[in-house]
């Protein structure tokens, strides 16, 4: 949503599986509560900000997908109790792979345990057919209660991405998104 507002150019879709959720999110009603996401939400939806269940749709017409998935404790095999479970991202890189048609630029914007950019881009890869997948890492600082404030004035941005020239560019774009309203020195690429 924050992307959305600050960069009115850029047309934003959210999307889920849950069709209840996304009811929500066009409605007044807003799934979760976070202090100045409703003005947010009702600034830009409707006019580059939207919210779908049709997850196919959304990657077909994406150049640029953000995972953000939840990432529970694992509570069965190795790591049980300890380590993240990684089955819902894995799963949206699968989906990636099956549906699109182009060269995408996947974001992983989950709290998400070191490496994990390999394991998605494994699974992208693998199931490349001749398309080409960028894999950028972006984790978020977000405080419940303070989300919005500490993303429209981040203390820093972090991208990661492969030192290839195809990853420098992918990384280059996603950059020059958060250059809409944040400092360039406060972004930090590798």
């Amino acid at each position: 949503a924050v992307i959305a507002q600050k960069c009115p150019h850029i047309e934003v879709t959210v999307v889920d599986i849950n069709e209840q959720r996304i009811a929500e999110w066009n409605s007044d009603q807003l799934p979760i509560y976070e202090p100045g996401l409703d003005a947010v939400v009702q600034e830009c939806r409707g006019k580059n900000l939207f919210f779908s269940s049709d997850v196919d749709k959304a990657i077909l017409e994406s150049d640029m997908i953000f995972l953000s998935v939840n990432t529970p404790t694992k509570t069965y095999g190795i790591g049980a109790g300890r380590a993240a479970d990684l089955r819902y991202v894995e799963n949206c890189a699968r989906q990636i792979a099956k549906v699109a048609q182009g060269d995408k630029i996947v974001v992983e914007k989950s709290t998400l345990p070191v490496r994990t950019a390999e394991s998605i881009k494994q699974i992208l890869t693998a199931n490349s057919e001749g398309r080409n997948f960028q894999i950028l890492s972006n984790p978020e600082f977000l405080a419940e209660g303070t989300a919005i404030q500490d993303l429209e004035s981040p203390n820093r941005v972090l991208i990661g991405g492969d030192s290839t020239k195809e990853g420098q560019l992918a990384v280059d774009q996603l950059v020059s998104i958060y250059e809409n309203w944040v400092p360039r020195e406060k972004i930090i690429a590798t």
